[in-house]
């Protein structure tokens, strides 16, 4: 369960916020004041705090101060923008204005507490029907068969896949894969292409490269 620390003077807003967090399935625990805020967290480190700047004792500015690896949606009654681009400079992951739309800061939560592992993780896998490529370790898997691919056939391949949904063109191609692969020109696209395509149907007897008369090459589905 994600733990959130409402630190909020106003009554009202903090039952408020309590009883739509809780039905959300959020762990709440409050503070009223910078002070008491402070103590909280001294002996506890939630997964996200919302911060009310005008807090009696101690600023919410002062209190983001002391808030390290744990990230802080500001919700104040200040509207300048010169406060909200100071905050998000000073640290704050987001600023919402009173009066809020409970359904928006909800939606700005789950944004927050999106699990940053495991985005990281998909954004090295690229992957296309049951072809799945690693991008750290370069291996690539067909139908959870590794195969062993040229540089310049890898290439190609991770560019087809990360663009699945639309036709690559040559020149797009070559542009694409010049830096990675500089032994590959024009003349040879065609033969690293014709390889790749060997390469992958001796693994399931499918063709999942197509080419398009003239224009240049689209992964395709069965």
């Amino acid at each position: 369960m994600k733990k959130i620390f409402v630190i909020d003077d106003d009554v009202y807003i903090g039952d408020m916020l309590e009883e739509i967090l809780t039905k959300e399935g959020y762990s709440v625990s409050r503070a009223y004041s910078g002070t008491e805020a402070l103590l909280l967290l001294s002996g506890n480190k939630p997964d996200l705090v919302l911060l009310d700047l005008m807090l009696p004792g101690l600023s919410g500015e002062k209190v983001m101060e002391k808030i390290k690896e744990v990230p802080v949606i500001v919700v104040s009654a200040k509207i300048d923008v010169n406060d909200k681009v100071n905050l998000l400079l000073g640290g704050a992951a987001d600023y919402v204005t009173k009066p809020f739309d409970t359904k928006e800061l909800l939606a700005r939560i789950a944004v927050q507490l999106r699990d940053k592992k495991s985005d990281r993780t998909a954004a090295l896998t690229v992957v296309f029907d049951d072809i799945v490529i690693d991008t750290v370790s370069r291996r690539v898997t067909v139908a959870d068969r590794e195969i062993h691919l040229t540089r310049t056939e890898y290439a190609i391949l991770k560019m087809l896949m990360q663009k699945s949904a639309q036709v690559v063109t040559k020149s797009e191609l070559m542009d694409g894969i010049c830096d990675d692969t500089p032994d590959c020109t024009d003349s040879s696209l065609k033969i690293h292409v014709a390889n790749l395509r060997k390469k992958l149907k001796a693994v399931t007897d499918r063709e999942y490269i197509d080419s398009v008369w003239g224009i240049g090459f689209k992964l395709k589905t069965e």
